[in-house]
């Protein structure tokens, strides 16, 4: 159906925090008014150009692409205010008529962000005389130049503009008019009627929507006040005049505008006029420029040059099987057209090899392919681990390839810079992505806005359960404390949060997104600048890729930074090791992760892949791949079932005997994607492509298509002589795995990394643990668990010490790591920098004073003094932390008086004696006691995030060595039945709901030997969940989880009893042995009088010399009953001997 009037004025959310509506509400909304056409004209870009677009387009709604421009009252790069205040812009709608339309949209959109930003993305008349073709323009809005000036009574004026505007979009101009129920506009429409009789402009009328419904007028309101910072309660906020802001139907816009039933139908004669396709689907990769010294200009033949050499390098002799996968491979590229995207990639990856920029050795498919190998893309030889090139590109599913390259954390700029170096900076850039109003982040906005407090804002966040992609309808099922809130006294904050929800937030960059074009960007796509000055693509990730623009991912891996430190550190103090070349049959090393002691192991840290490596005890790297494509979201089954079969407990079976060979190294079991297609190709007849697009229809659940493949399979089975019953049984096997099965090359490539940080571990664990605490020191969180793990290895990472530390955290020797300054919160590089380099070049520090007066007080401020004194980095120099601390301000005076002095030239050891009486007397410290060591921790605990010089439990140490029952060493032996008891510090509380939502907790327990991992079940959770509390001290007992160990332990808590009470609720015998010179009559009755002085609950179970028997007599005194307080502990240990005096 054809509508007579169209919407060509309106926002969604990418109108950052003023549109209130996403794009599929508004296609929605359309579609429900039976309207045909609508326009998008965001606030100043495009943000939402190709989402809209697809969207309308699959709705059958024809997409009219347009913006709402702001453009500067003079030049754009005049930014001031005006002298009568304003930011010197008015608004003003284009729309793309045509592609060249769209084109000169793009330029004037990145202009108005890359030359004319001042508050607002500004354009001007020069750029709109330049790039106006192919544009519609409308006047505006009230913030439009013809209504102000008509407003302020400027008609003259405003007709000179209409005039300009008219001549500059011929026949394409449109005077707009809006009614809200705002007296302004009513002015305005009799202001641009006349305006229109006079010059013979035609009118067009809008609404200007910013939201969907009228019902969602008060979440827009919030919404605004989220972008402007305002509380809703604010007299002086901006606010919209009206409700009136939504998508109003036909007869609506009839009503309102009965008197003007021309500018009802130029609405649709615009939408008519327009004609734009968007190229989706097109590609558009940039020319590799081959070197003049190649024999060729051909991109397919200097690829196939490059990578016969490379093979051959990898090879050494080209055996036939080789040859056919490497011939098959370029056949592929070539078709499909992406030998420049190969010899791209090559290029920057060798440029990050020869520059010694850590590169990983593959990442996704790309791993399966021979010539990725052969041109140094990835270093896994797909042969080996028999990898797929078809997982990787598909020729029958035409699509740009995908490389994902891992480089060194620090380093990937470099690699960036490179790349805009040689293709040009124009044609380069970064990669924009959104922020969304997630379901704690929305309900705390809106909150805010509508004046709630922190504490009851926080109460409501906290409710909603910690699951990832959590949205409120589902966490308002799942919790009940959130589901009688929205009942009760936050009905409204939770309504208009439901609204909100899943809107963007906020613009920034891809953490590893670039974009590559044939030439200028802006022929392709808008640019964006950010308030940081970062300038990225105004269309996201999958918009680039919709147009067929080469889109690269360029990831910063922590994990190679730790490698390539790791090595650096090896070098300089041993010998010069190669990485790559480590022999991947190392038994030791397979060990550690038997063991489950992978902390600081890339890929295999968290405490349940821990669980299972104990349980699968690793021995070929083609376990540890397999465990990485195990550990995903999918049947957990799956991984006990490889588990025992590699074990021999469960007997391996195969569906159908041409199944073995593909799935021998999995035990039967499918694990990985390649398998899928596999099977399809063995048993089916599939081609690897057909394959390939089989096991993407079963992954995304696409029925239609699986129908028919289902039948294709089954025939094709038939052929090979398999039965019907037997080829449905393996469709339906494959097609239950292939949901979860996983990229087998990159899991691969992966395997890798792990292997080789493991081996790090293994072999140097000073320089390895260093390595991985410096590159996580701005993560607190990490450190603390780095340290912990030093610990249990029997490496002591010291206290800072501004005499000893340096930037980064660095070994001492095997068993000790000298502490990184760097880590110090509010001390900078730049500070530590001159403190360590004046260190070096002139000695060692004696004092606070001595510091001041040698390094730069500009780099090295009162602030940062104070962090090194609070973190113990002082403490071995002259006074103690709270005499220090006291002194700073007047040591920032002598070191200034001292410098001074210096600059002057005026202390001269030669100098008359009088002279000398000038020199600066270095002060003295203050006769002050140390703070206390409460004090202390906590000042340490802000600065460091952790305690290291001592620790708040050893308050509590008495109580946790009488009531923990284990020690954290390596001799305790646990099983799963034992009963334990552990005394601890809570720490990282994460609570969840179990399958039949009730409430549970996962905690670490911070205690004195080493750390425990807690779960709460829900029936222990709802008896002691009070207690659990960050910081709260507390005692848990349990039973530790069928893998846990000294250095891994895990508990399954049945009781949790606070510190207070952990002596009236555990002491039940306080047992004492007495030796037999202690057993006369005299020595019993002291005894019995020391204990009638400590009455209190406990029964006194004596265990006495028992003649001719090595069990000694237990003897429980019936008469009394004792008190387990510490002081009366301790006169007894002192008497008896520590070790005959214990309490159950």
């Amino acid at each position: 159906m054809t509508s007579e009037f169209v919407h060509l004025h309106n926002h969604s959310d990418y109108s950052l925090l003023d549109g209130a509506q996403r794009i599929d509400q508004m296609i929605n909304t359309i579609d429900d008014l039976n309207m045909d056409s609508v326009a998008l004209t965001e606030h100043g870009n495009m943000f939402s150009t190709i989402p809209y677009y697809k969207e309308a387009k699959k709705a059958g709604i024809k997409p009219i692409i347009g913006c709402e421009v702001y453009v500067a009252t003079g030049s754009r790069f005049d930014k001031k205010q005006l002298p009568g205040g304003g930011w010197g812009n008015n608004h003003l709608v284009l729309l793309a008529k045509n592609y060249q339309g769209y084109k000169n949209l793009m330029k004037l959109v990145t202009a108005g962000y890359l030359e004319g930003f001042y508050y607002r993305p500004r354009i001007d008349i020069d750029l709109l005389k330049e790039f106006n073709e192919g544009l519609i323009c409308l006047s505006g809005c009230l913030k439009g130049e013809l209504p102000e000036k008509m407003l302020k009574g400027d008609f003259e004026g405003a007709k000179k503009t209409a005039i300009m505007y008219s001549q500059i979009f011929n026949e394409r101009y449109y005077l707009e008019i809006q009614n809200h129920g705002i007296p302004e506009e009513e002015a305005n429409i009799a202001n641009m009627k006349k305006l229109s009789s006079e010059l013979g402009l035609p009118l067009v009328c809008t609404n200007d929507a910013h939201y969907a419904r009228q019902n969602h007028w008060e979440a827009h309101d919030i919404h605004i006040c989220l972008g402007t910072g305002k509380e809703r309660s604010d007299q002086n906020r901006l606010r919209y005049a009206t409700p009136e802001f939504y998508f109003k139907s036909e007869d609506q816009m009839f009503k309102l505008f009965k008197e003007f039933p021309g500018a009802i139908e130029n609405s649709r004669k615009i939408a008519d006029s327009i004609n734009l396709e968007l190229p989706i689907g097109e590609s558009h990769l940039p020319k590799f420029p081959i070197p003049e010294s190649a024999l060729t200009s051909d991109p397919n033949k200097y690829l196939q040059a490059l990578t016969q050499a490379g093979a051959e390098s990898h090879y050494g002799e080209i055996s036939p099987n080789i040859q056919k996968r490497i011939d098959h491979e370029l056949s592929v590229i070539k078709n499909m057209g992406f030998a420049g995207y190969f010899l791209i990639t090559a290029d920057f990856v060798k440029y990050a090899k020869q520059s010694k920029i850590p590169v990983g050795p593959g990442r996704g498919s790309a791993a399966g392919s021979i010539v990725s190998y052969s041109l140094g893309i990835t270093d896994i030889d797909p042969l080996k681990h028999n990898l797929l090139f078809e997982r990787f590109l598909n020729p029958e599913r035409i699509s740009m390839p995908d490389i994902d390259i891992d480089f060194c954390i620090e380093r990937r700029g470099e690699v960036i810079d490179y790349i805009k170096e040689q293709y040009g900076e124009n044609s380069v850039t970064q990669i924009i992505t959104f922020g969304k109003m997630k379901a704690k982040q929305v309900v705390r906005d809106v909150g805010r806005v509508m004046g709630y407090s922190f504490n009851e804002v926080d109460k409501i966040a906290k409710a909603i359960p910690n699951e990832l992609n959590i949205t409120l309808d589902k966490a308002l099922e799942k919790s009940s404390d959130l589901s009688n809130m929205a009942e009760n006294d936050y009905k409204e904050l939770i309504q208009h949060s439901k609204v909100l929800e899943g809107m963007n937030r906020h613009a920034s960059i891809h953490a590893a997104g670039v974009v590559i074009a044939p030439g200028e960007l802006t022929d392709y796509v808008p640019l964006y600048k950010s308030s940081t000055n970062d300038i990225t693509s105004q269309y996201d990730m999958k918009g680039l890729e919709d147009l067929g623009l080469l889109k690269m991912d360029f990831l910063g891996l922590r994990n190679l930074t730790v490698i390539d430190k790791t090595v650096k550190l090896i070098n300089k103090n041993y010998k010069n090791i190669k990485i790559q070349d480590v022999p991947l049959n190392d038994q030791k090393i397979y060990k550690l992760f038997a063991k489950g002691h992978t902390i600081g192991v890339f890929q295999f840290e968290s405490s349940g892949m821990r669980e299972f490596l104990k349980k699968l005890k690793p021995t070929v790297i083609e376990d540890l791949i397999a465990m990485n494509a195990l550990y995903r979201p999918g049947p957990m089954q799956n991984i006990d079932d490889f588990i025992a079969r590699k074990h021999g407990l469960e007997t391996i079976r195969y569906p159908h005997p041409l199944l073995e060979p593909i799935l021998n190294e999995t035990y039967g079991i499918i694990v990985y994607q390649e398998q899928v297609m596999q099977i399809a190709n063995e048993i089916a007849g599939f081609t690897l492509s057909e394959a390939d697009i089989m096991r993407r229809a079963m992954g995304k659940k696409i029925k239609s298509l699986m129908k028919d493949l289902s039948i294709k399979f089954i025939k094709g089975a038939e052929k090979k002589g398999i039965s019907k019953s037997k080829a449905e049984q393996i469709f339906s096997l494959i097609e239950k795995f292939a949901q979860y099965g996983f990229n087998k090359s990159h899991s691969t490539a992966y395997a890798y990394v792990a292997y080789q940080t493991a081996w790090l571990k293994v072999y140097y664990p000073a320089e390895f643990m260093s390595a991985n605490l410096t590159s996580e020191m701005s993560t607190t969180d990490r450190v603390v668990i780095l340290i912990n793990e030093c610990k249990k290895m029997g490496i002591e990472v010291k206290s800072p010490d501004i005499n000893i530390s340096f930037e980064d955290f660095k070994p001492i020797n095997q068993n000790s790591i000298s502490y990184g300054l760097n880590a110090i919160k509010n001390v900078g590089s730049k500070a530590l920098e001159a403190i360590i380099n004046e260190r070096v070049d002139k000695g060692s520090y004696k004092s606070i004073f001595d510091i001041c007066s040698r390094v730069d007080q500009q780099k090295v401020n009162k602030r940062v003094l104070e962090s090194l004194v609070v973190s113990g980095s002082l403490d071995s120099l002259e006074g103690n932390r709270a005499q220090n601390f006291d002194a700073i301000d007047r040591a920032i005076k002598y070191g200034q008086a001292m410098q001074h002095e210096k600059n002057r030239d005026q202390v001269d050891l030669f100098s008359s004696s009088e002279s000398q009486g000038q020199i600066i007397k270095v002060p003295v410290l203050e006769n002050l006691h140390e703070w206390s060591e409460e004090e202390s921790l906590s000042k340490e605990m802000d600065v460091l995030g952790l305690y290291v010089s001592g620790h708040p439990l050893l308050e509590h140490a008495d109580d946790l060595e009488e009531f923990t029952s284990i020690s954290f060493d390596e001799s305790q032996e646990l099983s799963k039945n034992d009963l334990i008891t552990v005394g601890g510090m809570i720490t990282k509380i994460v609570k969840r709901f179990d399958k039949r939502n009730r409430e549970m907790a996962f905690f670490d327990l911070d205690c004195l030997g080493g750390r425990a991992e807690i779960v709460s079940f829900s029936d222990c959770f709802t008896s002691f969940g009070n207690l659990i509390k960050e910081g709260n001290v507390v005692f848990v007992k349990g039973k530790p989880s069928e893998t846990s160990d000294f250095s891994d332990l895990k508990i399954l808590s049945d009781e949790i009893i606070h510190v207070d009470n952990v002596r009236d609720r555990l002491s039940q015998y306080l047992n004492i042995k007495l030796p037999p010179q202690t057993t006369s009559p005299d020595s019993v009755d002291d005894l019995m009088n020391l204990a009638q002085m400590n009455k209190g609950n406990c029964r006194l179970l004596f265990h006495l010399p028992n003649s001719g028997s090595p069990k000694p007599l237990r003897v429980l005194a019936h008469n009394i009953k004792v008190s387990t307080n510490s002081i009366f502990i301790k006169k007894l240990r002192s008497k008896y001997g520590k070790d005959n005096v214990w309490i159950e």
